[in-house]
């Protein structure tokens, strides 16, 4: 066999190798690089490892805070335990107890460094309100208890100290609820079909869109005893009933039909649009048993029609809790709005499964931070922007056109309870 043949045969024998050039490649390891998502999590376990493992006791965490500021105000480090401190606190720690704490150590302040401490002081107060100014909103005392410190410095403290108070924080503007949602009932039939007779699908997704961004937005501070967290579910809830009352209002079951097959395409569209929240409203609205039992009007229904409601109701099916939700929706990129009562039954979970507080009496931090990634992440979908423009006097009319008390029973499990708390 001369040197040809010998090469040929060795070609065959390994057919893994394409072209006959070098070495089989080592299968490389798929999407090397981690995600903003990862890193952000890295980071913040960094920034946990500079504290003692496990936990730390709150005047522990608070001195960590003073002290990540210079005697400029600028941050020695990275903010991630000063903000997640200040977002969190109130969990395990009344804001005015906060304040009032500042305040003792600001008198108790001796010594060589007594300025550059009070110093630091001044600046992390000045921080919280301009970082954090909801937190004015959610404890009515705390006003008063800033006050208080900002009452001390202009007694005893220099002028630099006194320069950074600013009384324009202690009562910070910020987005309130939402309007609250209109409930004609039944009567205003016109302004109904007018609104939904002459929208296209596509159009009338977008305007849901729009609203639904604007109700989300509005949930400012802390989830517990949210007006603005009850009025978005309401708006959902609104919804979800003004689909019903659209298809059972026409008289016959190919006007029915009609009306099912228009809301199908705008909960496509609302997928499309990656708005997931009123997909699920919509969805349990067109699934609801006051619709499913609507025999007749469903076999009017296309084909195509009838595979797209039950692919969205799949999607957002609560089995293996809503698994081919949380798939879809970890691969969503650009605007995108959550089903918010997916994420909030995320943090109730997390909320009850373990204490804030040590054996000995120090925090949890590792919870602490569970907690305020998962919120950070909700509260960076509020800083998008909408992929679409919307008529104002649409969005009036459709807010009146949704009947939040239209005499329909209330939703039933399934689909639709991810929207309440704890089910």
């Amino acid at each position: 066999m001369n040197r040809k043949d010998s090469k040929r045969k060795s070609h065959q024998e390994c057919p893994a190798k394409t072209g006959g050039r070098g070495p089989p490649r080592q299968a490389r390891r798929h999407k090397t690089c981690p995600s903003a998502r990862e890193i952000s999590k890295v980071m913040a376990s960094m920034a946990l490892d500079m504290l003692k493992e496990g936990g730390c006791s709150e005047d522990e965490l608070l001195e960590k805070c003073i002290q990540s500021f210079d005697s400029a105000g600028s941050l020695r480090r990275g903010d991630h335990i000063l903000n997640m401190v200040l977002a969190m606190h109130s969990w395990v720690l009344p804001s005015t107890q906060l304040a009032d704490r500042l305040l003792t150590l600001y008198q108790e302040a001796t010594g060589n460094t007594q300025e550059l401490r009070r110093l630091q002081i001044c600046h992390l107060v000045r921080y919280w309100l301009t970082q954090h100014p909801e937190t004015v909103h959610q404890e009515p005392q705390l006003e008063e208890a800033l006050g208080r410190f900002w009452a001390t410095v202009e007694q005893e403290g220099n002028s630099a100290q006194r320069s950074l108070r600013d009384s324009n924080l202690l009562s910070p503007g910020g987005p309130g609820p939402p309007h609250s949602m209109s409930s004609p009932g039944l009567g205003k039939k016109c302004k109904v079909s007018l609104l939904f007779d002459h929208l296209e699908a596509r159009e009338l997704a977008q305007h849901l869109t729009y609203l639904e961004f604007r109700s989300f937005q509005a949930i400012t501070g802390s989830v517990r005893g949210c007006s603005a967290l009850e009025g978005s579910v309401g708006l959902s809830n609104s919804v979800s009933r003004w689909v019903q009352v659209m298809v059972l209002s026409r008289p016959g079951p190919t006007q029915r039909a009609q009306v099912l097959d228009k809301f199908i395409q705008v909960a496509q569209s609302l997928h499309q649009l990656q708005n997931f929240n009123t997909l699920m409203a919509v969805t349990g609205g067109l699934c609801h048993s006051a619709i499913s039992r609507l025999k007749d009007s469903h076999t009017h229904l296309s084909p195509d029609s009838t595979k797209a409601l039950l692919e969205l109701t799949e999607l957002l099916a609560a089995h293996n809790n809503y698994s081919c939700y949380r798939r879809a929706w970890a691969g969503c990129t650009g605007f995108r709005l959550p089903v918010l009562g997916v994420h909030l039954k995320d943090l109730v979970s997390l909320h009850e499964a373990q204490p804030y507080r040590l054996p000995d009496g120090c925090l949890h931090l590792p919870k602490l931070n569970s907690l305020y990634l998962r919120l950070q992440e909700l509260a960076a979908l509020q800083k998008q922007h909408p992929p679409c423009s919307a008529n104002e006097d649409l969005l009036h009319l459709l807010t009146v056109s949704c009947p939040a008390q239209a005499g329909l029973p209330e939703a039933e499990p399934g689909v639709l309870r991810v929207r309440v708390l704890g089910g």
